[in-house]
């Protein structure tokens, strides 16, 4: 039961965010019935769901990208300004370069497509909410290949052995706080490394850092 605040124990606070009206009602059906997630809303495009997130705070939003009006990727942004916390999984049709990297770049934290498995999607949910990044494969080749056309001109030889433990950590999808526990670091170290590595790397995110990796051996 939700208590003054619209909280409800420790599930997963999901509002979702797509034009139609019958893959929302869809994606509420399937939801509703995980016992750690919890739908609290539903947007039709961006600006509502903007919005609807402010008002209800949610832990993660599944979003379309092409809407009416405001889409995806302009409300991921100016979720990003607003320094809104929720987590926000892409769910979307659009497999084209020109939608996943701007998405990814905007802030998602996961990108997916609409055939993807019920289950898969809801254990999508969970690892977005845990601090992952996460992509279904097709979408990874997408981004290996428009990063092998803009290829970062950072080495492996400039990061240190410890950066390049992190590294591996962070392409395997680990959170800031699971590198620390592996590594017997605190949470404060590991995030100046991972700042380091980024810069080091000429590269603005994680999800740049943890493809890096992969094309360099540093992961596979």
């Amino acid at each position: 039961m939700a208590d003054s605040t619209g909280r409800s124990g420790s599930r997963i606070r999901v509002l979702l965010v797509d034009d139609h009206q019958v893959v929302r009602r869809g994606l509420r059906t399937f939801l509703e019935v995980q016992e750690d997630i919890e739908v609290v809303g539903e947007a039709s495009e961006g600006e509502e769901g903007i919005a609807r997130a402010e008002e209800l705070r949610p832990d993660v939003i599944l979003m379309d990208i092409k809407m009416p009006g405001t889409d995806g990727i302009e409300a991921l942004r100016r979720l990003r300004g607003l320094a809104n916390p929720a987590r926000v999984l892409i769910v979307t049709s659009f497999t084209e370069q020109r939608t996943v990297v701007p998405a990814l770049r905007a802030g998602a934290a996961g990108y997916v497509y609409k055939d993807i498995d019920p289950d898969a999607l809801a254990g999508a949910i969970r690892s977005v909410h845990a601090g992952h990044v996460l992509l279904q494969p097709e979408v990874a080749e997408v981004l290996l290949a428009q990063e092998d056309q803009s290829a970062s001109s950072g080495r492996p030889g400039s990061l240190t052995d410890r950066e390049r433990e992190v590294l591996g950590l962070v392409a395997d999808g680990r959170s800031n706080r699971e590198i620390a526990r592996a590594l017997v670091l605190s949470e404060k170290t590991v995030k100046t490394h991972v700042s380091n590595i980024l810069m080091k790397l000429d590269l603005s995110d994680r999800t740049q850092a943890a493809l890096w990796a992969v094309r360099h051996g540093i992961a596979e």
